[in-house]
């Protein structure tokens, strides 16, 4: 027997078990579940589709589960790239969660909003998101473990309630996942880039245009660990390994030798707004990886020390807009800039104003 359960997408079924359960994370046993398709949804990969609705599996284990033959369109084995059609019956079987234990430590975090089914948190410098091992410590995910009673479990044992991830050294604001169903959900609002992203940055120079979008792809720099670039006209790999990255910007205050800009990723590649605003010819201040210089009050007002003004790129994630995964209201929430931040666009505005 199958049950009505009718959600956002209005385009699947589930077993009356599952739909009480939304899964058992903690059930050692393969679990079964059936999803019926009652819209086309073009362009939308099976695979993709499958991670949408059950986060804790990663799209590389349900590829493997399509071709072991664990997932079951009309009866029939497919492949990971079948895009779904209505009437479309999906069977899986769902093999149990690995095991994991994040250890929790007692790491200050700046809570900017929680309730039953979400927090958000606004991330210091410095820290990683998440560790990639379980003996690793100093991540928000550990200080999280720590903090809240419950995580959702998402799609890696070492990233509970993480739903989206910031660069070490860029601070600001982080959506966290307190149950499975808030997770995919919010995780589906990424996918279709419905969720609205403002960050605060301080460049160096002063873009020619007030406004524009950056449509430029990004792919890993072809000697230098952990960077990426913007592959040119000519290079072998642009077509093959480069990913598509759209950053849209606005030019808030303009000043002598910098800007203050606010940004908008269309997209969520690693260090996509530093690459595009380097690419464009106006890095980061501060962010030396991507040709930025290091800016103190010395070079800023021409008097006080020379010691840097930030660590860091001058990068803060500002403002978050989105749709509550639960209550289905529409949310913004903001995250103060950090003292280095805020002392810099200080400065700036004394000292180098137009």
């Amino acid at each position: 027997m199958i049950a009505d359960l009718n959600d956002n997408e209005d385009d699947i079924l589930l077993s009356p078990a599952l739909a009480e359960r939304q899964l058992d994370l903690d059930d050692a046993q393969t679990q079964h579940a059936t999803l019926h398709i009652r819209r086309r949804l073009p362009g939308r990969r099976l695979d993709k589709y499958l991670h949408s609705r059950f986060p804790r599996l990663s799209r590389t284990l349900i590829q493997r589960m399509i071709k072991q033959g664990a997932v079951l369109v009309n009866g029939r084995p497919t492949k990971a790239s079948y895009e779904p059609d209505g009437g479309d019956r999906v069977d899986l079987d769902i093999p149990p969660p690995e095991p994991y234990d994040v250890i929790p430590e007692d790491i200050p975090l700046d809570i900017v909003y929680e309730d039953d089914f979400l927090l958000a948190v606004n991330k210091p410098k410095g820290i990683i998101v998440h560790p990639s091992k379980g003996t690793q410590l100093g991540t928000v995910a550990n200080g999280l473990a720590h903090y809240a009673s419950s995580l959702s479990r998402g799609d890696d044992p070492f990233r509970p309630g993480i739903v989206h991830r910031l660069d070490k050294n860029t601070t600001g604001i982080m959506l966290v996942a307190k149950t499975d169903e808030a997770h995919w959900r919010l995780s589906l609002q990424f996918e279709r880039r419905t969720v609205r992203k403002t960050y605060l940055g301080v460049v160096e120079g002063n873009p020619q245009l007030d406004s524009d979008v950056i449509d430029a792809p990004l792919s890993s720099h072809p000697s230098i660990k952990d960077r990426y670039i913007v592959p040119g006209v000519h290079q072998k790999l642009k077509d093959r390994l480069a990913k598509n990255a759209v950053t849209e910007y606005q030019v808030a205050e303009r000043f002598r030798g910098y800007a203050l800009m606010h940004l908008f990723p269309r997209t969520g590649r690693t260090h996509q707004l530093r690459v595009h605003m380097s690419y464009l010819g106006h890095p980061m201040a501060g962010d030396t990886f991507y040709g930025g210089h290091h800016v103190s009050e010395l070079s800023i007002s021409g008097q006080g020390d020379d010691r840097p003004l930030t660590s860091q790129q001058a990068l803060h994630a500002y403002r978050i807009r989105f749709l509550h995964p639960i209550l289905e209201k529409e949310m913004e929430l903001q995250a103060p800039p950090p003292q280095e931040l805020s002392r810099l666009i200080y400065l700036l505005r004394q000292y180098r104003n137009l």
